[in-house]
């Protein structure tokens, strides 16, 4: 069963861009994404999509029921971050809560060596 948080962007990388990199996006949202319950109804599988969260829970259950290959596309907002986030060199206890993702706390959450990996 795969469960797709679907914001037609690649999520990670357009949230690094935004916090790490001044919200300089390049090559990071598409507009031409699949059908993802015709994706694996093509592979005999079972597709889910959801995009009311008071449809959720039973769309899981759902999910949870059906015994074969299970692809559900739960459409979240196109600009949501994913938190908690560990920017590139820092350990673990290091990591970026929602709450703490200020622009300044951002603009200092990578060092020098940090911003050769990313």
């Amino acid at each position: 069963k795969i469960f797709i948080l679907n914001n037609q962007y690649m999520g990670m990388v357009r949230q690094w861009q935004q916090l790490l990199h001044g919200n300089r996006l390049s090559n990071s949202y598409t507009e031409a994404m699949p059908d993802f319950v015709k994706l694996a109804e093509a592979y005999g599988g079972h597709g889910i999509r959801c995009d009311k969260p008071d449809e959720l829970d039973d769309a899981i259950q759902e999910m949870i029921d059906v015994r074969k290959p299970v692809l559900f596309d739960c459409r979240v907002a196109n600009l949501a971050n994913c938190f908690p986030m560990i920017p590139s060199g820092k350990a673990h206890n290091e990591m970026l809560l929602p709450d703490e993702a200020t622009d300044e706390a951002v603009a200092n959450a990578i060092d020098a060596k940090g911003r050769q990996l990313v």
